[in-house]
């Protein structure tokens, strides 16, 4: 029996020293804990203060899970969240501050501003009331207050102004409520649909962007805005919207179906232009058409692909094909400057250079800076100065060393063959007329060796502009009344 009691006594004993044994470790891990939870706290302040974000907010994962529950710990990593722009991360740490220690009034105050951007008001007004009560002196949280009312006022009359379709109206409601409520994707998408209604795609796109990202899965605003990026002719923006869609949830339907709408149209506009690159300017063609065949409602590609095959008509040398495309293209398009370069290139292939020029300066006014179409312009201007010399040599069709007899019988050959009263229509009269003034003016300045002389060097000396000042009146060899009976008299001087 007394063995039984100093066994027992052992036993206890041993137990005893292993439970004391046991506390000290204990005690001992939690002091090493401890410390390490504020190394990482010190060197996430450290990171912190040096802009190093994303390595500050590691340590503050550490931090955390080293001891959770520690209230401050969560409140500095929200710090970290919102620094890096992560506001939906940092609500959780703010909440969670806030269920570890009531009163933790910075973390109800800075939840609040987070509830008010993102539209939650209701909550938000709790948080900055229970600041209030806790500290009646509180300004922030009482401005807080007052802004909250004006996004529960703006956002009410802004729907009332939408209901009643005052498109405008509303939208100049939710400038203030957006302001001041920027993470709200509701107040967005709201402002989007008020921009839809009176045209201005471009700032609907603007609003419903950020959604995408306000929303945990938004599907929907990502093939809206891959809609409306079609819609304008954005074939790469609604390619990428509606990927990002997919990449969702890969069996959307309705993103699915859209998908092969827009990849089908990209893969022709993209092979099209690739042979523009390869000058195939034949295959080109048929890549534009195509793609209006693809997608015949959306006049914006219909525009794009005119402007395309104008180009590739201009540069292919089908100066008739060109000009209709072209004009077509323009009326379609009329503040583009790359149609109007194009079908100026096409009027020079026609030897059009007035309209080159006209096309090359309405370029131009649109676009100053591109030098190609000051180029042309330069270009252009020149071909019709040269253009507007006449070639009295060519006109007689005879040689620049021909002698004054050649020329005289050169000029009465074609003054006969050219004489108005050989034509009967009044438009062949009219040509034959001019053709005739030019035959004679070649004859005259051909047989004048001082006229003569000045044509061998360059110069027209029946051109205004180099008469001016020079007091010489250039006499022709002949007068005609084209009133008289509707017929033409010429005197010939054949001498």
């Amino acid at each position: 029996m007394e063995r039984e009691k100093r066994s027992v006594t052992g036993i206890l004993s041993s137990l005893s020293l292993l439970c004391v044994l046991l506390d000290l470790q204990l005690d001992g891990g939690f002091a090493a804990s401890h410390a390490e939870v504020e190394g990482h706290l010190e060197m996430g302040r450290k990171l912190l203060a040096a802009g190093q974000l994303a390595e500050a907010l590691s340590h503050y994962h550490s931090a955390v899970d080293g001891d959770p529950n520690n209230y401050l710990t969560y409140y500095k990593r929200a710090a970290v969240y919102l620094a890096l722009g992560k506001f939906r991360s940092a609500l959780p740490d703010l909440s969670k501050a806030i269920d570890l220690k009531a009163d933790f009034m910075a973390a109800r105050l800075q939840r609040g501003n987070i509830l008010l951007k993102q539209g939650s008001t209701a909550e938000a007004k709790e948080d900055f009331e229970a600041v209030l009560a806790s500290s009646p002196t509180n300004e922030e949280a009482r401005a807080q207050l007052e802004r909250l009312a004006e996004v529960d006022r703006g956002l009410e009359a802004a729907r009332e102004a939408h209901d009643r379709q005052d498109y405008g109206g509303a939208i100049a409601l939710l400038e203030k409520v957006i302001e001041l409520s920027p993470w709200d994707p509701d107040v967005r998408e709201l402002r989007s649909e008020c921009y839809l209604h009176v045209g201005d795609l471009s700032r609907a796109v603007q609003d419903l962007k950020p959604t995408t990202k306000l929303r945990n899965d938004n599907r929907a605003a990502y093939l809206k805005l891959s809609k409306l990026h079609y819609s304008m002719g954005e074939h790469e923006e609604s390619l990428s919207n509606v990927r990002e869609c997919l990449k969702l949830d890969q069996d959307d339907k309705d993103c699915f179906s859209h998908y092969k709408q827009v990849k089908k149209l990209s893969r022709q506009l993209e092979s099209a232009e690739e042979f523009v690159r390869e000058q195939r300017y034949e295959a080109a063609i048929e890549k534009f058409e195509a793609a209006m065949k693809t997608e015949p409602q959306v006049e914006a590609y219909r525009r794009r692909a005119k402007q395309r095959i104008c180009h590739c008509l201009s540069k292919s040398q089908q100066a008739e094909q060109a000009i209709a495309v072209c004009t077509e293209a323009h009326q379609r398009d009329p503040q583009n400057p790359l149609i109007l370069r194009d079908r100026a290139e096409a009027h020079i292939l026609n030897e059009e250079y007035e309209k080159a020029v006209e096309d090359f300066q309405q370029a131009k006014e649109l676009d100053g800076e591109n030098e190609e179409i000051k180029e042309g312009l330069e270009r252009a201007q020149k071909l019709l100065k040269q253009s507007r010399k006449r070639d009295y040599y060519k006109i007689l069709g005879v040689k620049r060393n021909a002698n004054k007899q050649e020329v005289i019988k050169a000029y009465r050959k074609l003054a006969q063959q050219w004489h108005p009263d050989n034509f009967q229509s009044e438009d062949e009269k009219r040509e034959a007329e001019k053709r005739f003034i030019d035959i004679a003016a070649a004859k005259e300045v051909l047989t004048d060796p001082e006229m003569r002389q000045k044509v061998d060097a360059g110069e027209d000396p029946l051109d205004p502009e180099n008469q001016q000042g020079s007091g010489h009146h250039q006499q022709w060899p002949f007068e005609f009344n084209p009133f008289s009976s509707g017929n033409f008299h010429f005197k010939f001087n054949f001498n």
